[in-house]
């Protein structure tokens, strides 16, 4: 298996385990309602078709040709150092899960006995499930290469970013803004470090 075809493998684990997992959470006591998500959700679905999609590539007729809109092709040791960097993003996506236990949803919502989680993973950003959504998108571009996993890496950075501030607002009124605040003035929002 050449690493352009791994790659894909620590999708599909991660996307059938995730479905499996959102069965345990706690009960949903607010949201701020499907419509308000849409726009992040849509940049998302965009940006994941684009990223994922290998619909992009040529036949090979028998010779070699160039996948449509390539713009880099890494050597194979860096491919494959890109499926474990694919692999790590998700097992910080799975430590965060877990960490967050019954609290975690996959919409932005206030999950009964909810509270601002600061520990484990929350100490080091405030989304590090999206963190390692985004590492494994990164690492899945780079072995791709092509203008197509660009603008899905790119599109999916715009939602998580757009979902991430959207989910602070809504925890801010739901947790209390003294409590909530404190913890983002003292934890990065998606990039260890890096204040956004």
């Amino acid at each position: 298996m050449r690493p352009d075809e791994a790659i894909y493998l620590p999708w599909g684990a991660w996307a059938v385990s995730w479905c499996v997992a959102a069965l345990w959470a706690n009960r949903t006591v607010s949201t701020p309602g499907a419509r308000s998500q849409l726009r992040y959700r849509l940049l998302a679905f965009a940006g994941f078709v684009l990223l994922l999609a290998n619909a992009m590539r040529p036949y090979d007729h028998g010779f070699q040709q160039a996948r449509l809109g390539t713009l880099w092709s890494l050597p194979s040791g860096a491919q494959w150092a890109m499926v474990w960097l694919a692999t790590l993003g998700f097992a910080f996506c799975w430590w965060a899960r877990i960490h967050l236990g019954a609290l975690w949803s996959s919409a932005i919502t206030r999950k009964e006995g909810h509270h601002v989680v600061d520990t484990g993973p929350y100490a080091l950003v405030r989304h590090p499930i999206y963190t390692g959504l985004l590492t494994a998108a990164f690492a899945t571009m780079m072995v791709r290469g092509t203008s197509y996993a660009v603008a899905g890496f790119a599109l999916l950075v715009a939602a998580y970013v757009m979902k991430g501030r959207m989910e602070e607002g809504f925890l801010r009124v739901e947790l209390g803004a003294e409590a909530y605040d404190a913890y983002a003035r003292k934890t990065a929002m998606l990039v260890p470090f890096l204040r956004l």
